[in-house]
C-alpha cells in the first residue's frame, strides 16, 4: 500500500536532528519509544516485502509501519475501522460538540502528573455532564457522551481538553422514553463550566490531600486552587450536526489525531520548522509560524501521552458495556435509520481498497492484479 509522501515529514525532522536533541533532552521511556517508532516507520529497519507481479515482472518495495499512535503516518486504517464501528452503534440523532478545558494556570500540574490529572480530567467531564443533565431544571435526563483527550493546541503548545460529542437528548431512567434537548444548545454552558470547575478541583485537592499529586516547584495547591476560583472555566458548545455524515466525518477528525499532520509541515531548512496553523483568536484564520527544530520536537514530543493511557472513553448511556443496548433502545423509539457499518470484518487491505478505490494487488504497470508480497527481513539500524 503506498501513500503520497510530503516534501517534509515529521520523520525526517526527527532523524536530521535526533543526535543533538537526544543527547541534550532528558525524555521518560514512552517518548523515547515514540520517537524512535516514528524514525523508523517504513523504513527499511522496520521490515517489509516486495510487491512482485506474477504477469510483467514489476517490483514495487512496501515497508511496515511503526503502528505507534503517535505517528501521523499510522492512523488511517485504525481511524476508519473505529470510526465506522462507533458510528453504527450510535443513536440517530442530531449531535453537539463540547469542549472542556483547563485554565493555562493548571498546565505545569497537569504535565508533571500527566496519567492522574489526566483521569481526573475526564472524569470531571463526564461527571459534570451526567448531573446537570440529570437536573429536571436543564433535561431531566440520562446523557450519553464519547470523549476524547487532546493536550495540544494549533501551534502545538500545551493545551489539555478534552472534545465530547454529546447526543441532542437523553434517555429517561427506565430507558422507555426519548427526552430532546433544546435544538440550539444541549445544557446552559455557563452552568455546565461551574460544576465542572468544582468537580476538577475536587478531584485534585482529594489527590493532593493523599500524596499522590506533585505540585510544580514554588508553588502552594491553595494558592493554585484560589487562581483557579478567580479564573473563569469556559465550556465550549458547538451547534448541532445537520446529518450523521457530518458527525462521521468529525469523528474520524478528532479520534485519531496526532499533535500535528505532515501535511501541516511546510518546509524544513536551515534548522527551523514552518508549519501552518489555525489562530481561533483571528477566527480561525490559517496562518504560518516557524520554529527552531529543537523547540518543535520538544513541543511534539511534550504530546506523548503515558503509556497505556486510554484517550478515548464513553459516558453514561453510551458507555461501552450499554452502548448496543442503548443504540436499539434509542433508534426504537427515535424510529430513525441508523449507519449500517462497511468495515467490520474486513482486514487492513479491504478497508483501504474500501475506502479509496484503489487495488492493492494491481500492478500499476500493467494494471493486472498479479501483484503478491515477498517479505523482506527488518535490517538493524546503526548504534
Amino acid at each position: 500500500m503506498e501513500n503520497k509522501r510530503q516534501k517534509t515529514e515529521l520523520a525526517d525532522i526527527f532523524i536530521e536532528h535526533a543526535a543533538d536533541y537526544l543527547n541534550t533532552t532528558k525524555l521518560c521511556l514512552v517518548q523515547k519509544k515514540a520517537y524512535q517508532a516514528i524514525t523508523q516507520c517504513r523504513s527499511a529497519s522496520m521490515g517489509g516485502h516486495i510487491n512482485s507481479c506474477d504477469n510483467c515482472g514489476h517490483n514495487q518495495q512496501a515497508y511496515n509501519s511503526c503502528r505507534n499512535r503517535h505517528c501521523p503516518k499510522c492512523q488511517f486504517i485504525r481511524k476508519a475501522k473505529w470510526v465506522d464501528k462507533l458510528a453504527s452503534n450510535l443513536p440517530a440523532t442530531k449531535y453537539f460538540h463540547l469542549v472542556f478545558t483547563v485554565p493555562h494556570c493548571l498546565n505545569k500540574l497537569f504535565y508533571i502528573n500527566q496519567k492522574l490529572t489526566y483521569g481526573a480530567l475526564f472524569k470531571a467531564a463526564g461527571q459534570s455532564l451526567m448531573q446537570c443533565a440529570k437536573n429536571p431544571k436543564y433535561l431531566g435526563a440520562k446523557a450519553g457522551a464519547v470523549s476524547i483527550l487532546h493536550t495540544w493546541g494549533q501551534n502545538l503548545d500545551y493545551h489539555p481538553h478534552i472534545h465530547m460529542i454529546v447526543p441532542a437528548g437523553g434517555l429517561t431512567e427506565d430507558g422507555r422514553e426519548w427526552i430532546p434537548s433544546s435544538p440550539n444548545y444541549f445544557l446552559p454552558v455557563k452552568v455546565l463550566s461551574a460544576v465542572f470547575r468544582g468537580i476538577l478541583l475536587k478531584l485534585l485537592e482529594a489527590s493532593f490531600k493523599n500524596d499522590r499529586l506533585k505540585i510544580p516547584a514554588g508553588t502552594h495547591f491553595e494558592q493554585l486552587k484560589q487562581q483557579c476560583y478567580k479564573t473563569k472555566w469556559v465550556v465550549y458548545s458547538e451547534k448541532p450536526f445537520k446529518c450523521p455524515e457530518n458527525l462521521i466525518n468529525y469523528l474520524g477528525n478528532y479520534t485519531h489525531r496526532v499533535a500535528i499532520s505532515n501535511q501541516r509541515i511546510m518546509s524544513h531548512q536551515n534548522g527551523k520548522v514552518s508549519f501552518n496553523y489555525k489562530d481561533y483568536r483571528c477566527g480561525g484564520l490559517r496562518k504560518v509560524m516557524s520554529l527552531e527544530a529543537g523547540e518543535f520536537i520538544r513541543r511534539f514530543m511534550q504530546h506523548v501521552l503515558p503509556e497505556g493511557f486510554c484517550k478515548i472513553r464513553y459516558f453514561g448511556f453510551m458507555s461501552l458495556s450499554n452502548l448496543k443496548q442503548a443504540r436499539d433502545d434509542c433508534n426504537h423509539i427515535i424510529n430513525k435509520i441508523t449507519y449500517f457499518p462497511v468495515l467490520e470484518g474486513l482486514n487492513g487491505m479491504e478497508v483501504y481498497r474500501q475506502l479509496t478505490g484503489k487495488d492493492p494487488v494491481e500492478c500499476p504497470k500493467c494494471k493486472t492484479k498479479g501483484m503478491k508480497a515477498v517479505p523482506l527481513p527488518k535490517q538493524k539500524t546503526p548504534g
